[in-house]
């Protein structure tokens, strides 16, 4: 007899299912497993009640109601999940890891946009592009051609990166196309793996003291909440930059505020604290600051790279073959 195709549902917000599981997708999804319907933004509705009894599969993305356990009772052949986003612990809980269901991310695709977003920062920053664009701006003349600051530019200058999560360590891949001196700070890495990612492994005094940029890809935990503090960014030297594409909570916000808007530092902030600053903030008008609405993550057309990924780990669960980008139970509070 043929074998049954296993039973999936979605669980996610459902304009995150529209956006990121486009119908073309979604008949890929039905080669390989049962997709039942509708989309599950809420599990206890009457059609979550219906089909979670059956599904052994559930396609996650933004939105995801927890999986505690109470849902967990209502959906006892579950036994993996597939996230369509990065971190799961939005809606992934204790419960889940103590039934020992299977889990996958797709923060490894999600990873590259933010990735390409901090090189480009980083080159930008160094360069003095906004600055220098502002002032052209005012201007209106081009100025002096050749500019002889030391300061200026991006050979041989030094970046810090905060971190050595998928992000993280993306970007110092893509560092090595560029003649820059990376330290990395990361308490779970040693020298030798530092060094094997391109990077001279440091303490957080130093990388911040000796960086001209330095780039935030540290996950959000009790342990690292605030963890760029005052006296780190008092460190960094006139004139450098920090980027923060991880969560606004790791940084002291409050003086970073002072340090940028005082015109001492430059930022470039793609996360605040909180996510959407209150209208008055300093930073907002703030010329040394630029803000993104959050955008570094997929956007656009590299939403298809996380339906991809999603779609290539059901094919591996349904065959047998175990994920490719599982998230260990240890591993789970790493993400960010």
């Amino acid at each position: 007899m043929p074998r049954t195709k296993p039973v999936a549902a979605l669980a996610m917000d459902e304009r995150a299912a529209e956006a990121v599981l486009k119908p073309a997708t979604r008949l890929r999804f039905g080669e390989v497993v049962n997709l039942a319907e509708p989309v599950l933004s809420d599990f206890t509705t009457q059609a979550a009640r219906r089909v979670l009894p059956e599904v052994e599969l559930l396609i996650t993305g933004w939105g995801c109601p927890p999986l505690d356990a109470a849902v967990l009772a209502r959906a006892p052949e579950l036994r993996a999940v597939v996230h369509t986003a990065g971190s799961v612990r939005g809606h992934l809980t204790p419960a889940c890891w103590a039934r020992g269901i299977e889990v996958s991310t797709a923060a490894a695709a999600n990873a590259v946009p933010v990735a390409e977003y901090t090189l480009a920062m980083i080159l930008l920053a160094n360069k003095q592009v906004l600055p220098a664009a502002r002032a052209y701006r005012q201007r209106r003349a081009r100025g002096e051609l050749l500019l002889t600051d030391p300061l200026l530019g991006n050979h041989r200058r030094t970046v810090g990166i905060l971190s050595a999560s998928l992000i993280g360590r993306r970007v110092m891949a893509l560092l090595r196309a560029h003649e820059l001196r990376v330290l990395l700070y990361d308490p779970y890495v040693d020298e030798a793996e530092a060094a094997a990612l391109g990077a001279v492994r440091t303490d957080l005094a130093e990388l911040f003291a000796a960086s001209d940029v330095v780039s935030v890809h540290t996950p959000l935990l009790p342990a690292t909440r605030g963890l760029v503090s005052a006296e780190l960014l008092a460190l960094l030297r006139d004139g450098g930059t920090l980027i923060n594409t991880a969560r606004g909570a790791v940084v002291d916000q409050e003086a970073l505020t002072q340090e940028v808007c005082g015109g001492r530092l430059r930022a470039v902030l793609d996360v605040t604290e909180p996510e959407v600053l209150p209208p008055g903030h300093p930073l907002w008008e703030c010329e040394n600051a630029l803000i993104t609405p959050h955008l570094a993550g997929s956007q656009g057309n590299e939403l298809d790279r996380l339906a991809e990924t999603a779609l290539q780990e059901v094919r591996r669960w349904a065959a047998g073959e175990g994920f490719a980008h599982a998230v260990p139970p240890d591993g789970k509070e790493l993400l960010a």
